[in-house]
């Protein structure tokens, strides 16, 4: 089919909604009742699905790319980047003009990757130029402020967030995103990731909260509850859609899409358990299936996960959008359908209700319904619920914004302050040698600052694109703010970590042998800007994860000068960095901290904010760790490695700060019965010199267990601001869920019998105190 005949069909497709619509039985005179806002949600959605033809309810099942995206993809990438690409599409034999008119004949239900206000208000106006004026749906992912659209507050990576071990901040963070998405003009945010990450290879580990179910689980819950409220507010909610289900983070080979093979009983104990946990207690509106297959069968054809697990059996309530192209995947890559045609059928029927993203979709589905192979009432099931979203979001009544109430809310000062606090709480010191952090400001007379990430963008992670100079801090910026007494020399080495200038690298050396102190901004760059260059975030997965380049013989050869060096690590994924942890003086694990981060980093090396994130990941120290996890299973270690160490280089949980903190104290009751609350209570002492915030870790063990279960599991965290020499109580409930688990054939099981609690800073043993309790039927 040409370019013309198919825009030829499809303005013929409009001639016949448009008859359809005008010669109703409705009397015309009178006001429809889906367009009052008086009337319940309801009905209104009742309403108005008796007006629609099936091509009209087939339409809001159809999202495509946003104008601008759509020209500047067909300008700049090929058909084969298109194909396997997830980043940007545009429609081959499909001008943008030809999708402007299908807004207008109401071909099209949302649209994803809409940058601008003029643009999201612009493609409205097409659309209540339809026949029944149904507002578009705008979606963006905004996975940690709305990064993609410029002049956002970048708020800190979700790797970050978890490391903060605060969910009442991720909270905020995500209702300012709302805030500033809609006076932008979108509606929904492809957030958050709820995917346990396992693997340090896999590029995504930054847009996730990390390894734990738990903790997954409650910043996923913070997430969901800060986009959509307890309650939808029509003009200040947007919704959610957690993701991906399922298994992406623990791939077979570590990268993006791999298959996964695993029993029921792990899923559903780890991989599972925040999707269950966070549906049940936020409600997501919406759910986004997985790029990869789960024991043969791929995430946007699983009838068992997305049907029969996630709504029938935990009530997910919403409508599940496919990922980027990954219903034709079913076919183009899974080769479990031998069309795109049949791979629709297969998603529609497994579950998936709306299509990301482009034409032949409409046309496929109405031929399936013509064959009997899909059934008008799944297509009317899924409309329906894409519409109930566009009624309680109030776009019927307010589907556009303006100018001037994009620039009072985007990149408020409330919303600044809470991506410098989240930074602040984020950032982990690894390492802090003869206590030489915090610096003391003039103390070193000469600072030499270089390294690829000490200047640019790098900060702000993935799903990023370019953003005001004004809008950020990076980590030299920082340091300068902070270092009166000092002169700071910066040797700019190349933000490109794959050409390196080798010139600027000699001169930083050679400089060194004349300063007293020299910090190191190394890592990663997941910068979405950077999309060629980049070497994290998506689809930049690793064979290893040591540090890339030549960053490696820069700090070396600094380290040779004799001076003092300090490490500030960058990255969205975990390094594998040995040497810097035994050479080092000193190691802040920064992730991607985000607008003001390089602020926040220098708050911590001078001494004026007091660190205190925790490691949501294990760092291993090898690639051949991999898979690590503080989880694991009694039998993990029966064996060394003979060619080295076999413990982690960082221990999930593991976070230094300047002062100390002593445990006493655990105590819980003795016997308790299964169904009742444990309550649990542990003493926590600063016994340094100076205030701190200290995040208090519970873990349990079931000590004896007819399926292995995990050598420990953290079931609580609290975090505790404790002046010096204060002490205080901290109180833990643990529900029936902490002690129950699902089997090897995926059945609940409770089993009465001896507890461990486990109780401290990190999940080291040494680190715990231990208490011992008895749970009974």
């Amino acid at each position: 089919m040409t370019s013309r005949q198919y825009i030829s069909g499809l303005e013929k497709l409009g001639l016949l909604v448009l008859f359809l619509c005008f010669f109703s039985p409705v009397d015309a005179q009178q006001t429809p009742k889906y367009l009052d806002p008086g009337q319940p949600v309801k009905e209104r959605v009742k309403d108005l699905m008796g007006r629609m033809s099936l091509d009209m309810k087939i339409a809001q099942m159809c999202q495509y790319v946003g104008l601008a995206h759509m020209r500047d993809a067909e300008k700049n990438i090929t058909e084969d980047e298109l194909l396997n690409g997830h980043a940007r599409g545009f429609y081959k034999g499909l001008h943008s003009s030809g999708v402007e008119r299908m807004v207008q004949q109401g071909l099209i239900g949302s649209f994803l990757h809409v940058l601008t206000v003029e643009e999201a208000n612009h493609l409205q106006e097409l659309a209540e130029q339809s026949p029944l004026k149904i507002p578009l749906l705008i979606g963006i992912d905004a996975i940690h402020g709305n990064g993609l659209m410029s002049g956002s507050t970048i708020y800190p990576s979700p790797i970050t967030m978890a490391s903060a071990f605060a969910p009442g901040m991720v909270e905020k963070s995500f209702r300012q995103t709302a805030l500033e998405m809609r006076a932008s003009g979108m509606h929904w945010a492809f957030a958050p990731n709820i995917e346990i990450a396992r693997d340090p290879r896999w590029g995504r580990v930054g847009e996730t909260f990390g390894e734990d179910p738990y903790v997954v689980t409650q910043m996923g819950i913070a997430a969901v509850r800060g986009l959509q409220m307890d309650k939808f507010d029509k003009d200040k909610s947007v919704l959610a859609c957690i993701k991906h289900l399922a298994g992406g983070g623990i791939g077979n080979n570590g990268t993006n899409a791999s298959p996964v093979e695993i029993g029921e009983g792990e899923l559903r104990n780890v991989i599972l358990a925040p999707f269950k946990a966070v549906i049940e207690q936020a409600r997501p509106f919406t759910l986004m299936p997985a790029h990869n297959e789960i024991n043969g069968v791929p995430g946007h054809g699983n009838k068992w996960l997305m049907t029969d697990i996630a709504r029938n059996e935990y009530g997910f309530k919403g409508f599940i959008v496919s990922d980027w192209m990954d219903m034709e995947a079913l076919s183009q890559k899974h080769k479990i359908a031998p069309t795109p045609k049949e791979a629709f059928r297969i998603s529609v029927d497994a579950g998936v209700d709306m299509h990301m993203h482009g034409p032949g979709f409409l046309e496929s589905i109405k031929e399936l319904v013509a064959e009997k192979k899909l059934s008008e009432e799944r297509i009317n099931e899924a409309c329906e619920k894409i519409l109930e979203a566009k009624f309680m979001l109030g776009l019927f009544e307010n589907r556009y914004t303006s100018k001037s109430d994009q620039a009072k809310i985007v990149f408020a000062k409330e919303h600044q302050q809470t991506a410098l606090d989240i930074a602040r709480k984020g950032i982990v010191l690894l390492k802090n040698k003869d206590q030489i952090l915090p610096l003391t400001a003039g103390k070193y007379k000469n600072i030499l600052v270089a390294g690829p990430n000490a200047d640019n963008q790098s900060i702000m992670g993935d799903w990023v694109f370019e953003q005001p100079r004004e809008n950020y801090r990076t980590v030299l910026d920082g340091i300068k703010s902070q270092s009166a007494g000092s002169k700071v020399n910066y040797v700019d080495v190349g933000w490109n970590l794959q050409t390196l200038n080798t010139d600027s690298i000699a001169k930083a050396v050679k400089m060194a042998k004349n300063m007293d102190l020299i910090i190191l901004a190394l890592g990663e760059d997941s910068f979405r800007q950077h999309w060629k260059e980049k070497t994290a975030g998506e689809n930049r997965d690793r064979m290893d994860i040591t540090l890339w380049g030549k960053q490696q013989y820069l700090v070396e050869e600094l380290k040779k000068s004799g001076k003092p060096v300090i490490v500030v690590l960058i990255n969205g994924r975990p390094l594998a960095t040995p040497w810097i942890e035994e050479n080092a003086d000193a190691i802040l694990e920064a992730w991607e901290p985000g607008s003001f981060g390089g602020q926040a980093v220098a708050e911590i090396l001078y001494g004026k904010v007091n660190p205190s994130g925790k490691l949501p990941i294990t760092i291993p120290r090898h690639v051949g760790q991999i898979p690590i996890y503080y989880y694991q299973k009694p039998s993990q270690y029966s064996h060394p490695f003979i060619d080295g160490a076999k413990d982690a280089l960082y221990n999930f949980g593991y976070g230094l700060s300047y002062t100390s903190f002593k445990y006493s104290a655990l105590n819980c009751p003795g016997n308790s019965k299964y169904g009742e609350p444990l309550k649990v209570t542990v003493a926590v002492e600063n016994t340094g010199q100076m205030a701190g915030e200290e995040v208090v870790q519970l873990y349990l063990r079931d000590d004896f267990s007819s399926t292995t279960r995990p050598v420990k599991l953290l079931v609580g965290f609290q975090r505790v601001h404790l002046q010096k020499g204060e002490k205080k109580t901290v109180s833990f409930s643990l529900e029936k869920e902490a002690f129950g688990y699902y089997d090897s054939r995926g059945k609940y099981v409770f089993e009465p019998g001896s507890f461990t609690l486990m109780a401290g800073g990190s999940s080291v043993t040494k680190d715990q105190i231990f208490q011992k309790v008895t749970v009974d039927n």
